[in-house]
C-alpha cells in the first residue's frame, strides 16, 4: 500500500509542473504582440518614406518652377501636397509609437530609450499612458487634414465663413485642453 504523504506529494508536484508549464506557456503568448509590432515598425518605415518622397517631389516641382522655368504652377498645390506629406509622417510617427509602446509593454523595456527622459514616447508605462501619446499624434494629424481642407474652401455665402472660424475655435479649443492635460502629467 503507498504512503498518503508522498502520493499528496507526487500530486502536488505534478499539479505544480503542470500549473509552471501553463504559466510559462501563458508567459509566453506575450510575443503574439510582435504580430502587431513588427507590421507597423514595415508601415511605419514604408510611411517615412512615401511622405520624403512627396517632400522631394515638392521640391522637384520647384526647382522645375522657378529654375527650367516650367509652365505648371506650383502655388495652387504646394501648401496641400506639403500638408498631405506632413500627415503622412504623423501617421508613420502613430505607427512608431504603437509598436515601441506594445513592444514595451508586453515584451521588454526598450533599454536604449531608458536612458532618456521618461516622458519620451517610446518610454510607457501603461495602456492609458500610450493610448494618450497616439491621441496626440492622432489630434494633430486631424488638425492638418482639417488644414488641408481649409486651404481648398472657396467661400460661396458669409455663413461659410462662420463655420470656418466656428471649426477653428473649436480646434483651438481642444489644443488648448491638450495642453492643460499635457502640463499636468
Amino acid at each position: 500500500m503507498s504512503d498518503p504523504a508522498k502520493t499528496g506529494s507526487s500530486e502536488r508536484h505534478k499539479r505544480g509542473k503542470l500549473e509552471q508549464n501553463f504559466e510559462s506557456f501563458l508567459w509566453n503568448t506575450r510575443f503574439l504582440v510582435m504580430l502587431a509590432v513588427i507590421p507597423s515598425m514595415i508601415g511605419a518605415l514604408v510611411m517615412f518614406i512615401v511622405g520624403t518622397f512627396d517632400i522631394l517631389a515638392i521640391l522637384l516641382d520647384a526647382v522645375d518652377y522657378y529654375f527650367l522655368e516650367s509652365e505648371q504652377d506650383i502655388h495652387e498645390t504646394l501648401v496641400p501636397d506639403t500638408i498631405k506629406a506632413i500627415d503622412i509622417y504623423l501617421i508613420a510617427i502613430v505607427l512608431l509609437i504603437f509598436g515601441s509602446g506594445v513592444y514595451r509593454l508586453f515584451v521588454s523595456p526598450i533599454e536604449p530609450s531608458e536612458d532618456y527622459i521618461p516622458k519620451h514616447p517610446f518610454n510607457v508605462e501603461s495602456f492609458d499612458q500610450l493610448k494618450n501619446k497616439i491621441a496626440r499624434v492622432v489630434i494633430l494629424a486631424v488638425i492638418i487634414e482639417f488644414f488641408r481642407a481649409v486651404v481648398d474652401i472657396r467661400f460661396q455665402t458669409p455663413l461659410d465663413a462662420i463655420y470656418l472660424a466656428l471649426s477653428v475655435l473649436a480646434l483651438a479649443a481642444a489644443l488648448y485642453l491638450m495642453s492643460l492635460a499635457h502640463r499636468s502629467e
